[in-house]
């Protein structure tokens, strides 16, 4: 099954990059009959069938795609339009006729990625559709799931009607993506190897210069809402003092314009009472009584020009009160976009995390790349120990051959200088002996070719062996500059994790001031709701009305709250008892 996935991801892999690359020089625009697209479907249905499980109908025993395709409409709305459309279809008769309908008209909506992300993101869903080896249960179908985001440049113009896609043969044609000369093809792909490390060692640098800029502009603004952050609570500080100050100012006026108007009626009462006693003391003197009646009057229009002012300053501190609750709602309003700036930033962080476990996983496979190189140099080295060990035995029996022709020639020396007599037994001797040095002649030619050969052999395999020596140098540059970007890694991590233990103070600091205690990220590893164990496709959210962490599916939802007039990401339980406290305010 693991050999089977490697398969299928190589495949998806060559498909997209070839109907991309094709897309690109044909203006983008591609019809169902292009051969690439064709291919590029049916190695899309391999893949969503490895490892379905076989299920017993009344007609027998079927794997049918349909299933799982069909759940995306629950998982997501925007494909209730796409399934419809493939019900309607009048020449559909099979779910698989179903499936690859559906699969061109996401395609041709530029969905087709997005869909396949939240089906592969429900393991529980697929765990019923498949088994626990398949391709989309495994890492090589989120890596399929990335290639496809790549299709969205394309557009495809597919007639779903005419095809007949219930009867098509669903056969990969390897013929398209394999080369005709191996020698070429092998010089290629070590080039084409080569090639891609450096091309993925300058994305590694370019990255990292994005990623410290990035990092620096978020180190600016943290700064920039640090201070403003501090100025806000020094403002407000100051406007909570002016409006305690204004209150003590009201009520001192108020006590005062009591005492005053306590005063003018004991004056009143006063005066009314003298003037009675006068009245009766002093009836003949009626011009006297009028002075003091009309100066008494004087007094009261005094008293009450002097409480019209009283509550004419009255009105003007409540006026300048209630300016001073408007400036308090502009600064909570001014508070709540920071906290939209902070979560904004955070999700930059969580980019950043994402592109490092890709950079991660980029230096794995050039790892890997580096041992496959170093067992060839090992098999080549053994090769050549080997031809070495046979050019040694070589030389011993050309040694020896050359011992046996000089005993040989020696040995006729003496026949013909001893034996002159004997001519016809000597000739005949001679002949054999003529005979044999001919055969050794004839032996010592193969042997000095056999030795040339060999030789060539072993200048061929030297230079071999130069060229991955230099490429094993090459390999072991690039692993210093993979543990320098490892390193580099490393740091930006250590400050990603200093930017995001500030961030958290800063919500804490926030959450503190808006009544809401934010929960920790190291505090939380389990969704609060559904209790599913964090991980990297599946990240943490807070909750910005009861402060906990929950995941995306568990907190994807928002309303606004007292506190922000915007919509805000809220779980799922406080979005049922907003919603409810809503619903029993408006009744």
């Amino acid at each position: 099954m693991a050999m089977e996935r490697a398969n299928l991801l190589n495949m998806a892999k060559l498909s997209i990059k070839g109907l991309i690359e094709s897309a690109l020089s044909f203006g983008r625009t591609l019809d169902s009959d292009y051969p690439p697209l064709q291919q590029f479907f049916v190695v899309m249905e391999h893949c969503l069938k490895h490892g379905l499980k076989v299920k017993k109908s009344f007609l027998g025993y079927n794997k049918s795609l349909w299933g799982p395709l069909e759940m995306v409409e629950k998982l997501c709305p925007e494909a209730g339009e796409i399934a419809a459309s493939v019900r309607d279809l009048p020449g559909l008769k099979t779910p698989l006729g179903r499936a690859r309908a559906w699969l061109r008209l996401a395609l041709m909506q530029k969905k087709l990625a997005d869909y396949l992300r939240l089906l592969i993101t429900r393991k529980d869903i697929l765990s019923e559709f498949y088994e626990n080896s398949a391709v989309m249960l495994e890492e090589e179908g989120a890596v399929i799931v990335g290639l496809l985001v790549g299709l969205n440049v394309i557009d495809a113009n597919l007639c779903v009607k005419g095809e007949d896609l219930d009867t098509q043969v669903g056969v990969i044609d390897f013929s398209m993506y394999l080369k005709n000369d191996i020698d070429d093809y092998r010089s290629e792909e070590r080039n084409g190897q080569i090639a891609a490390i450096l091309d993925q060692k300058n994305y590694v640098e370019e990255l990292n210069r994005q990623l410290n800029s990035t990092v620096q502009v978020l180190q600016g603004r943290v700064e920039s809402l640090e201070k403003s952050n501090s100025k806000l609570i020094e403002e407000l500080a100051i406007a909570k003092n002016n409006i305690i100050k204004l209150q003590e100012e009201n009520h001192q006026l108020r006590t005062e314009n009591s005492v005053i108007l306590m005063k003018t009626q004991q004056r009143l009462e006063i005066a009314e009472g003298d003037l009675n006693c006068e009245l009766d003391t002093y009836k003949q003197s009626r011009q006297g009584l009028d002075e003091m009646y009309n100066e008494a009057r004087r007094q009261l229009k005094e008293e009450c020009q002097l409480r019209q002012d009283v509550e004419n300053e009255l009105v003007v501190q409540v006026s300048m009160k209630q300016e001073m609750e408007m400036a308090m709602k502009l600064l909570e309003k001014d508070i709540h976009e920071k906290q939209d700036t902070l979560i904004g930033l955070r999700h930059q962080l969580d980019e950043v995390k994402a592109i490092n476990v890709e950079m991660y996983q980029k230096m794995q496979s050039s790892d890997d790349n580096m041992g496959q190189k170093n067992d060839m140099i090992a098999r080549l080295e053994e090769k050549t120990n080997q031809i070495t060990a046979t050019m040694k035995q070589l030389e011993q029996r050309l040694q020896d051959a050359e011992r046996e022709r000089a005993g040989a020639e020696d040995g006729v020396r003496k026949f013909k200088q001893d034996f002159t007599n004997k001519a016809d037994s000597l000739q005949k001797q001679i002949a054999q002996r003529e005979k044999q040095m001919m055969q050794l002649e004839t032996d010592l030619k193969i042997e000095r070719d056999w030795r040339q050969t060999l030789q060539n052999d072993l200048e061929r395999e030297r230079e071999t062996i130069a060229q991955l020596t230099a490429e094993a140098q090459q390999i072991n540059g690039l692993k210093k500059e993979f543990h320098r970007l490892q390193d580099e890694n490393t740091q930006l991590k250590g400050i990603c994790e200093e930017q995001e233990q500030v961030l958290e103070e800063l919500g804490c600091k926030l959450s503190e001031y808006g009544g809401q205690i934010w929960l920790k990220d190291k505090d939380a590893t389990h969704c609060k709701l559904c209790e599913k164990e964090f991980s990297i496709s599946r990240r943490k959210h807070h909750c910005r009305n009861c402060g906990e962490i929950f995941c995306n599916a568990c907190s994807d939802n928002e309303l606004p709250l007292p506190a922000s007039p915007k919509p805000v990401r809220v779980c799922d339980t406080c979005h049922a008892l907003l919603l409810q406290r809503c619903s029993s305010n408006a009744t």
